[in-house]
């Protein structure tokens, strides 16, 4: 015969043992509850140096021997550049002045495609071939033929660009582009023209 008192102390004791293992069942499967996945940070398909406006080619392996070469104009230095950007010039001026060598494999898009992605990087509207033809200006170095272009933006504050395009004989596509406020690069221009008039393969030191 069952004990009356025995089941009187057993009761509480079931109780709680049921109220534990409920609390940790409860414990367990929230803890178990699959974690909210991060989404991954967007991509934006753009390799570093492409926002340059240099067109959409690949970017070739460094160059054997350095590639292109020049002479820095007095009181000029440079600095070896990262991605596209084949190395960054500087000019003794004061003012914001950029101005930055690239190297890209194949046509890079060609020269009126490039010539509007500059224009549009200071606000200015897509040209044609025709204009083109009568905006180009031609520089000769031992490296080859250089397309040069300069432009300014409109409004009060203008933004100046000057760029040189080179496709060399190995399949490559060189950019030499100034930008930055009007005066720096008015400053600046002559001796940017003198550098690319220097401008030479390796194998043809």
């Amino acid at each position: 015969m069952t004990n009356p008192l025995r089941l009187t102390w057993m009761t509480p004791c079931l109780s709680l043992l049921f109220f534990t293992v409920g609390c940790s069942r409860d414990e367990v499967q929230t803890y178990r509850l699959p974690k909210e996945n991060t989404p991954a940070a967007p991509s934006t398909g753009m390799p570093q140096g492409m926002g340059m406006g240099m067109g959409t080619g690949e970017v070739p392996p460094p160059p054997a021997g350095g590639g292109l070469k020049w002479t820095l104009p007095k009181g000029w230095s440079e600095e070896k550049g990262g991605g596209m950007r084949f190395a960054t010039l500087k000019a003794p001026s004061a003012g914001k002045l950029d101005i930055s060598v690239v190297v890209l494999a194949g046509s890079a898009g060609g020269e009126l495609a490039n010539v509007n992605r500059w224009r549009g990087q200071i606000g200015l509207a897509p040209t044609d071939e025709k204009t083109l033809a009568a905006t180009r200006q031609t520089v000769k170095a031992k490296a080859g033929a250089i397309a040069v272009f300069d432009f300014s933006s409109d409004g009060q504050v203008k933004t100046r660009m000057v760029t040189g395009q080179l496709s060399t004989a190995d399949g490559n596509t060189w950019f030499l582009k100034m930008v930055g406020e009007a005066g720096p690069v008015a400053q600046a221009k002559p001796e940017f023209l003198r550098l690319m008039e220097s401008l030479r393969l390796d194998s043809a030191n």
